[in-house]
């Protein structure tokens, strides 16, 4: 083949340009809307978060953060032993608004875990606040070593309920009438819904939106949240990894 029959560069060029225009448009990925799926309903409901010194930061604010995104139809509010400042674990504090004498009634109540639990376990009268609060309360919640405090309480017994896997021993020994699930993101049974450890809480809280607003409430939520939601609560790789 003579080397003037072969395409120029400059022909090469030109003829990809033209493929580029007349390439039809790749789909463009669906936005996620501004508005949720599903509107509010009336009347708005109310969750307290729990505190005490030594809480666990994203125990706390990794739920709340999800239940934040809906706004218009949910009010928190953090509760401790009075108002004011309650140390986390590792130092800042969080603003606690009212006491527990003075507490709202309340839609959902969640108890968080953290170091701080070891000492509140042999706190009768803040077992006694907390089991007030669940007893008042349609949906119950812990994160982390929470479900421990929720089982020394007395919550638990006869529920099947998980906790943090490093710290199971010590979790599991508060309620030996529990039906412990050491294989579990999450575990629902009944009022009660309690998490493994740390960010398993983001993932629970998510799964309670579910079951109160439906799935596609809470994926929405996930994703304003820019948050890759574990939905399936019997995935737990870390059950492993701690040897159970």
């Amino acid at each position: 083949m003579r080397e003037s029959s072969l395409p120029s560069r400059r022909d090469l060029l030109v003829a990809s340009a033209l493929l580029t225009v007349a390439a039809p448009p790749a789909q463009a990925a669906s936005r996620i809307s501004r508005e949720p799926p599903v509107p509010p309903e009336a009347p708005r409901k109310t969750l307290g978060m729990v505190l005490f010194d030594g809480f666990e930061l994203l125990d706390v604010f990794g739920p709340l953060e999800m239940f934040a995104m809906l706004n218009d139809r949910i009010d928190t509010l953090l509760i401790a032993e009075k108002a004011g400042p309650v140390k986390s674990r590792t130092g800042p504090a969080a603003m606690a608004d009212v006491g527990f004498a003075n507490a709202p009634k309340l839609d959902i109540v969640m108890i968080p875990g953290g170091s701080g639990t070891r000492r509140e376990v042999d706190n009768p009268a803040f077992l006694q606040a907390i089991k007030t609060l669940a007893d008042d309360t349609p949906q119950v919640a812990s994160i982390c070593t929470g479900s421990g405090l929720l089982a020394k309480a007395g919550l638990l017994d006869g529920v099947r309920a998980t906790s943090n896997k490093m710290a199971w021993d010590w979790a599991t020994a508060q309620g030996a009438q529990v039906h412990w699930v050491p294989h579990a993101r999450w575990v629902e049974d009944g009022k009660y819904t309690t998490s493994s450890g740390v960010s398993a809480g983001t993932d629970m809280a998510l799964g309670l939106i579910a079951r109160l607003y439906g799935k596609a409430m809470a994926q929405w939520v996930a994703d304003r949240a820019e948050y890759r939601w574990n939905d399936d609560p019997t995935d737990d790789p870390f059950a492993a990894l701690s040897g159970l």
